[in-house]
């Protein structure tokens, strides 16, 4: 490393900045496809919720899977059912807690979502080209595998 720098050209913060700006892009795109075609006001943390809840589960899981708080997830939670995306149930094994599932629209949102990731994903295959993506894909796979440092437990992508 020379004067901060692991690599000739960029200052070494830069890699953070040029993943959050790739991820930025990538999500808003899906944010303004799923708006113009009937699901307004999704964000980043509605997704990952919406993923984290899968064929059923409990606030407390997708506090877990997400790696925040029980009051945050809550939060999250509250708003995607009073924007029609979940319902809850009460569980037949505590009935203190609420089994959460998709409804109809919920699952309309992520089949919609999941299009517009594909459709990105291959505006930037033709960007960068096919196996330059792969290989970026690969490379962050592989990084969010590796210990790089402290990481919260049990976060969105499963490490720590």
């Amino acid at each position: 490393m020379v004067d901060g720098r692991d690599t000739p050209g960029r200052p070494a913060y830069e890699l953070a900045l040029l993943l959050l700006g790739a991820f930025e892009r990538l999500t808003d795109g899906v944010h303004a496809r799923l708006a113009q075609e009937g699901h307004p006001g999704v964000t980043s943390t509605h997704g990952f919720a919406m993923q984290a809840v899968g064929s059923g589960a409990t606030t407390r899981d997708v506090a877990a899977t997400l790696g925040v708080s029980k009051q945050a997830a809550a939060k999250t939670v509250e708003r995607l059912i009073d924007m029609g995306y979940l319902e809850a149930h009460v569980d037949p094994r505590d009935a203190r807690a609420r089994i959460l599932t998709h409804t109809d629209r919920g699952r309309d949102m992520l089949r919609r979502s999941e299009h517009a990731f594909e459709v990105l994903r291959s505006t930037w295959a033709g960007l960068i080209g096919p196996d330059n993506l792969t290989a970026l894909e690969d490379s962050l796979a592989l990084l969010n595998e590796h210990e790089l440092g402290p990481s919260r437990e049990g976060g969105v992508l499963g490490a720590g």
